[in-house]
């Protein structure tokens, strides 16, 4: 369905947002739309909308990878620490798919300049990926980006939902001088961003090129014979627990179910296992 504000429909992308925006201390324009400061140019006419999942919306534009992408970077969704130069930027919103569903447990790999524009090569200082939450969800804490020379401010970020194609992309500032001289800005990669107490806060959803098959509905349970066993070699399977290191291979259990790992990482509460198939198959 597509979002009317005249209809008075509205998308799932709206409905799922509707709670966040409730609940946010944003100024409004007239009409209920939130003002932020993406919404007007320099003339004060409206910019067109990033591009927004609207059942059958085209997916978000690639963006060049650049020479700075380095693999292997932490699992984290905070790119800060004590004593972290910069002003403070938080980038939240979801990932959706061609007909708007929520993408559950998709990777998002961000890397970006430091307050200097500076990259950092011999570490992983300002590079980080997660997963998205069991609504499509996603947060970021992080600083703005300094200026470098031939480049305008920017996050860099690879998405991918769980087994499909890697999005390469950027997402990029509103208002920047150097949006109209940078020979890779794309206007439809803009973040909404607004000023906020604690620092700057931006938003961005993405959809992927992809369409997930429909929920199927949970068949009702028989009172018949007791099921098979688990598979051979489950039985060692420990119960998951948060803030404990998995290895690819290791064997938990949540829910009842039996679930293998996929790649190392760190658990914490919001990635259990059915949340972040990126990270557990069932078996």
């Amino acid at each position: 369905m597509s979002e009317d504000p005249a209809a008075g429909n509205l998308t799932r992308k709206t409905l799922l947002k509707a709670a966040v925006l409730a609940t946010a201390a944003a100024p409004l324009l007239i009409g209920g739309s939130v003002a932020l400061a993406r919404d007007r140019g320099a003339s004060g006419r409206p910019l067109a909308v990033t591009p927004d999942c609207t059942d059958g919306d085209q997916p978000t534009h690639d963006n060049i990878e650049g020479p700075y992408f380095k693999p292997d970077s932490p699992l984290r969704n905070s790119l800060v620490g004590p004593g972290t130069v910069g002003t403070p930027l938080t980038v939240s919103g979801y990932v959706f798919d061609l007909s708007c569903r929520p993408v559950a447990g998709a990777l998002l790999d961000f890397w970006q300049a430091d307050d200097s524009g500076a990259y950092d090569n011999t570490g992983f200082d300002f590079r980080g990926h997660q997963f998205t939450n069991a609504d499509g969800s996603y947060q970021l804490t992080t600083i703005v980006p300094g200026l470098y020379p031939g480049r305008t401010r920017h996050i860099h970020v690879k998405a991918q939902a769980p087994g499909q194609p890697i999005l390469t992309t950027q997402l990029y500032f509103p208002g920047e001088p150097r949006n109209s001289t940078d020979a890779y800005f794309d206007p439809a990669l803009l973040m909404t961003v607004r000023q906020a107490d604690a620092g700057n806060q931006a938003s961005f959803d993405f959809v992927l090129n992809l369409t997930q098959p429909s929920p199927t509905p949970t068949p009702t349970q028989s009172h018949g014979p007791t099921p098979s066993p688990s598979p051979s070699g489950t039985a060692a399977a420990q119960p998951w627990a948060p803030d404990t290191a998995y290895q690819a291979g290791d064997l938990v259990t949540y829910g009842g179910a039996v679930y293998q790992c996929l790649q190392a990482h760190t658990s914490m509460t919001g990635w259990e296992p059915p949340a972040v198939p990126s990270l557990w198959q069932r078996l």
